[in-house]
């Protein structure tokens, strides 16, 4: 039955292309169309040329929407079919009004065939993403020609006339063709509805960075879900038929990505529990950084030495991580030091807080202390420990200016440093 529909339709195809052509090929307006088609392109080609040489879109444009300026940029880059689809109207009329029994089928082809590509071009020119944009004009372009060629009707059915089953649904080149470009479609309209609803997420006072970045992810999820449902279910896809065709895939795929499961689920638990978020500093092994971007798999953290760092999600979850801002921003910094024995104990002491408290980043409240740790066996062994605020600054320039100023401050007291003094001042780095 299939294949003698397919015949059918294949037969109707070429006897309409063979009654159009014999006709065509037969009259004397066969050749006068043609010359008129090649005068109007050669027209509408010297005219775009003279129209991109004067016209600064740039310009004339300043200031325009966005969209608009798209739109006037399509026109301008699309004159050259607009003039010859005007060129080609007027002598198509002109004929019509001074010929007797004239023939201007070709030229109303080409007409209507050039005014479809400005109007899909101006339509698709507000897609931004270039593979949709293709997808969108070329399928909407072939649609409008064989519409006008007389041959969609045909043609739809010669596709759908031949198919196979898979699964108790009937898969033939039509459907197929149908869902590609309508998923295209919609996923490309579901990751714009995504992303617009992302920022306004972004922007909602109140909600953590977590919660911001969890209320994104699950908005995405939920978009692409429900734009491939509708998908299927405008292709005709009978969705229960697939229940368990995806359901033996989706053992299949689960067992085969385990580990992108467990570190998208692992992303989630984070976000929920706020134990990880975006900004936050932490430590992981012995990389020391800052957490840039939490995404479905992995984590970025921002090393701050052009390196950036991407940890596993499920790391996060299952090993030893150290968060310097989970429930504060505050952070301590320590700095050892040693003195001679005949620097006055007391004196040390005095100093070294003094020191701290002239470095601007370091706290007041809580405010630094100095410890004696040891004695050493030249040397009196001492730890100054003190506190900044913002830790996603980092500590290393503040630590630098700490140092400096025990310098500068054992110099006015007359403290003493052991010789030789650098290998006796140790810094201990965040673990």
């Amino acid at each position: 039955m299939e294949t003698d529909a397919l015949q059918d339709t294949l037969e109707t195809l070429v006897t309409t292309l063979r009654v159009t052509l014999r006709t065509e090929l037969t009259s004397v307006w066969l050749p006068i169309q043609f010359g008129a088609i090649a005068l109007a392109a050669v027209a509408a080609w010297a005219a775009a040329a003279a129209i991109r040489k004067r016209f600064d879109l740039v310009s004339v444009t300043m200031g325009w929407p966005s969209y608009l300026r798209i739109a006037v940029r399509a026109l301008i880059d699309n004159f050259g079919v607009l003039a010859f689809m005007l060129i080609l109207g007027v002598a198509r009329t002109a004929i019509r009004t001074w010929a007797t029994y004239p023939r201007t089928y070709i030229l109303g082809i080409a007409v209507d065939l050039a005014t479809a590509w400005v109007v899909i071009a101006l339509v698709a020119s507000l897609i931004r993403n270039p593979f949709v944009n293709r997808v969108v004009s070329l399928t909407a372009w072939t649609i409008a020609a064989l519409s006008i060629l007389g041959l969609l009707d045909d043609t739809v059915a010669a596709l759908d006339a031949r198919a196979i089953l898979i699964g108790g649904i009937r898969v033939t080149p039509l459907l197929v063709l149908k869902t590609a470009v309508l998923l295209s479609v919609a996923l490309w309209a579901a990751t714009a509805t995504s992303n617009f609803l992302d920022r306004r997420v972004q922007h909602v006072p109140g909600l953590t960075p977590s919660i911001q970045v969890l209320a994104g992810k699950l908005i995405r999820i939920g978009v692409m879900t429900v734009a491939i449902i509708i998908v299927l279910s405008a292709s005709g896809i009978d969705l229960s038929v697939l229940a368990v065709f995806t359901g033996a895939i989706g053992v299949g795929v689960g067992l085969g990505m385990q580990k992108i499961v467990s570190n998208f689920v692992s992303g989630l638990i984070l976000l929920a529990d706020k134990s990880i978020k975006p900004g936050d500093v932490i430590s992981v092994g012995d990389h020391f950084g800052w957490v840039a971007n939490m995404g479905a798999r992995y984590t970025s953290v921002d090393l701050k030495d052009g390196r950036e760092l991407l940890v596993p999600n499920e790391d996060l979850v299952t090993q030893r991580v150290i968060n310097w801002t989970y429930s504060s921003d505050l952070m301590r910094l320590d700095v050892r030091f040693t003195a001679t024995y005949d620097s006055d104990i007391h004196k040390t002491h005095e100093a070294a807080i003094k020191a701290a408290m002239s470095v601007e980043q370091v706290l007041k409240t809580p405010p630094p202390a100095c410890h004696l740790t040891g004695y050493g066996a030249s040397s009196i062994e001492y730890v100054l420990w003190f506190w900044i605020k913002d830790a996603a600054t980092g500590p290393t320039g503040v630590r630098s200016a700490v140092m400096i100023a025990l310098w500068d401050t054992f110099e006015r007291e007359g403290v003493k440093l052991p010789k030789p003094g650098p290998a006796h001042i140790v810094v201990d780095q965040p673990k």
